[in-house]
């Protein structure tokens, strides 16, 4: 499985959105570099209230493109960096991957794909009905969460537009994504 990164964002702030960058760079076990996500303990506010002692499975935050689109057609308007993610991709089904799955980007940064975003109501403050949008519901009533993968660095290296996005699935039995 294969895609492209079509941006990457970053921002040393705790806000919403993220601005894009012409390159970011992973840090092995710690996240994107200068991002406020990045460290090898939660940073995420909420979760830091519960336990801040909690590993950060979320580290990077990957997002599929082809989402922009799907929630055009219900009148939101969202562009790369928008949702607060690292890197956009393109062209990979991000939300198919098992868990563990390691995601190859550009020539040297690996990282391994600890489960999915889980949005929370900010989504609405950006897009006032986005995160209906965002979270839908299967045909047993259960979420489907749509805002994309998290992920922890493996291994570092500079992301850009336009690097190759390669999938290496685990071995062994796959375990579908749950939230994190």
């Amino acid at each position: 499985m294969e895609g492209t990164v079509t941006a990457v964002s970053s921002d040393s702030g705790h806000g919403f959105t993220k601005p894009n960058r012409e390159s970011v760079r992973l840090l092995t076990g710690l996240g994107v570099e200068g991002d406020a996500h990045a460290g090898v303990t939660v940073q995420h506010r909420s979760r830091v209230r519960r336990d801040p002692t909690q590993p950060n499975l979320r580290q990077v935050h990957l997002l599929q493109a082809e989402l922009f689109d799907e929630v055009a057609a219900h009148g939101h308007r969202v562009a790369p960096g928008d949702l607060g993610e690292n890197i956009t991709t393109a062209g990979i089904d991000l939300l198919e991957l098992p868990e563990g799955t390691l995601l190859r980007l550009g020539d040297e940064a690996v990282v391994r794909i600890t489960g999915l975003r889980n949005p929370c109501y900010q989504i609405d403050r950006f897009s006032k009905g986005l995160l209906k949008e965002v979270v839908g519901r299967d045909a047993e009533g259960g979420p489907v969460r749509k805002a994309g993968v998290m992920g922890v660095v493996q291994q570092g290296g500079v992301v850009r537009p336009g690097d190759p996005v390669k999938a290496e699935l685990p071995t062994g039995p796959h375990r579908p994504l749950e939230r994190v």
